[in-house]
């Protein structure tokens, strides 16, 4: 079997995806802080920032793919941490391009719906990047710089995901579902538009990208455009929770110290020709409920 590295395996996408890899790969996983272990695969502590130190690994290892997970992915953390959240989205991302270029690695890299700024859904490949956060600009950094130095890499942008929790770190569903269960409010936005995706069809997306050797950029997003209320009730129902807790809102109702894109909805019809298929929202969440 080829082998897959994947960077950031404790993490929410990177714990999926190392899982649904094996069927077709021999998955190595690195992982910084949270330790974690996943059956079947080999996982190593690395500093991704250390060129070094990563470079080692890749050179035992000898991967036929890369898919860079590992991120720092929360925009208000990323506001106000601006210079230890750029060596993680970027300088780490420089480092991973460096060896996939000099090794001829074909790599996906994992960047986000928040390259835009939310005024002109959906989204092509093709359209201007106008992010309005520091997490959004890093990521416009780390495409650019990456397709700079190598030219086998996918930039995958990934939209909102959810989906079964890592041990160490969880999806947005996950808080949702733990208030409603103890009965607590949750307070959603009426008007935040997002192309959700779980995390198994963004998984399955990734490793297309990367068997398909693509090249350039391409939307995951999923396959219907939704707000975080309307979302929220899908999932309390299917769930069997109580929808009357969920509480519609707007996003000039809270204070962040990140700005938040009103509507990163992404167009992923191209993806979609090269054989990406999310399934319905409805399903997706029925699967993660089973």
């Amino acid at each position: 079997m080829k082998k897959l590295l994947v960077t950031g395996a404790s993490g929410f996408l990177g714990w999926n995806l190392c899982q649904a890899a094996t069927k077709n790969w021999e998955v190595y996983g690195t992982y910084f802080s949270q330790k974690v272990e996943i059956p079947n695969i080999s996982l190593f502590k690395v500093d991704l920032r250390d060129y070094e130190a990563i470079a080692e690994l890749v050179k035992t290892i000898k991967p036929d793919g890369i898919i860079h997970t590992a991120a720092a992915s929360k925009p208000n953390f990323c506001q106000t941490h601006p210079e230890e959240s750029y060596e993680i989205n970027v300088a780490a991302s420089i480092n991973i391009a460096r060896l996939c270029s000099k090794y001829n690695i074909h790599c996906a890299f994992t960047s986000t719906d928040l390259v835009f700024d939310g005024e002109n859904p959906f989204y092509r490949e093709s359209d201007p990047v106008s992010p309005i956060c520091y997490y959004g600009e890093q990521k416009v950094a780390a495409e650019n710089k990456m397709s700079e130095i190598h030219n086998a890499i996918a930039i995958c942008r990934m939209p909102l995901m959810f989906g079964h929790a890592s041990p160490v770190s969880p999806s947005f569903i996950q808080g949702i579902i733990s208030n409603l269960k103890a009965n607590r409010e949750v307070n959603l936005f009426v008007d935040e538009f997002r192309t959700p995706a779980s995390a198994s069809a963004a998984a399955a997306g990734l490793l297309l990208a990367v068997e398909k050797k693509i090249k350039g950029t391409l939307h995951l997003g999923g396959k219907e455009k939704t707000s975080r209320y309307d979302f929220g009730l899908l999932l309390a129902d299917i769930w069997q929770l109580p929808t009357e807790l969920i509480k519609p809102g707007k996003q000039a109702d809270i204070v962040m110290v990140a700005k938040r894109a009103p509507d990163t909805s992404l167009d992923s019809s191209k993806a979609f020709s090269l054989g990406y298929q999310p399934l319905s929202l409805k399903e997706e969440l029925i699967n993660v409920s089973i």
